[in-house]
């Protein structure tokens, strides 16, 4: 479980940087959908994100989704937008959710690029989250996030991964680095702010992430898939 080979350097100011992976058999029921599963999308700046304004419990692994507006809270989740109600604009604005959209469709079409496929064959899926993870002790078996997995299996819906990262690696915390897991070399990547990686969701990307030693780890996950029956709308504030 060695990492070999460091993808990129939390120093490192990268444009682009790929290495593409053999195409594993997930996707043969995806055949009548367009596209191309062979590669692993590299990291661009996309500059600083601001997180949510809500502060997030204080557990290992805390998540945010707002499309649903499911909140992890210990061992279970409250919906905020039932919570809230009307009240919710005054902790997400429409200038919160517009920057949503464009990030989201940045990386969207920078995902379509690199894999050869129209952005409009994509489509956002969920669940699509902010991350919280320190070194807290996990209270339930969800927060364990440092198990290796396939986001496909797990998701099911999931074509296209991507994370962007808002908070930097031995800077903001320790360990949570993102691991590739390969039979020849484990293969990392070093979170920093605004950083974007994205890969084919398939059993091609089998990862995992280190535990937190210290600090806060800080993160989007926004995926995609290209059977339009996954398809979920950007959220808002009504």
């Amino acid at each position: 479980d060695e990492v070999t080979e460091v993808l990129a350097h939390r120093s490192d100011t990268l444009q682009d940087k790929f290495v593409e992976v053999p195409c594993s058999e997930d996707y043969e029921s995806h055949r009548r959908f367009a596209g191309t599963w062979a590669g692993l999308g590299g990291q661009e700046q996309l500059g600083r994100c601001p997180g949510t304004k809500l502060g997030l419990q204080n557990s290992r692994a805390s998540i945010l989704d707002l499309h649903s507006g499911a909140l992890s809270l210990g061992k279970h989740f409250v919906n905020l937008y039932r919570y809230f109600g009307d009240k919710i604009q005054d902790i997400f604005t429409e200038e919160d959710f517009a920057l949503y959209r464009d990030v989201r469709q940045r990386i969207q079409q920078r995902i379509a690029q690199v894999f050869g496929i129209s952005s409009s064959a994509m489509y956002l899926t969920k669940p699509t989250f902010f991350s919280r993870m320190n070194s807290t002790g996990a209270k339930t078996a969800h927060d364990e996030y440092w198990h290796p997995h396939v986001d496909k299996v797990t998701y099911g819906s999931f074509d296209y991964t991507s994370l962007l990262y808002l908070s930097d690696y031995s800077k903001d915390f320790g360990g949570g680095r993102f691991v590739f897991m390969d039979a020849d070399s484990n293969k990392t990547v070093e979170p920093r702010a605004g950083r974007v990686s994205f890969f084919t969701s398939g059993s091609e990307n089998l990862h995992r992430v280190e535990r937190v030693s210290w600090g806060t780890r800080f993160a989007i996950t926004i995926s995609f898939s290209c059977d339009p029956q996954h398809g979920i709308g950007d959220p808002g504030a009504t």
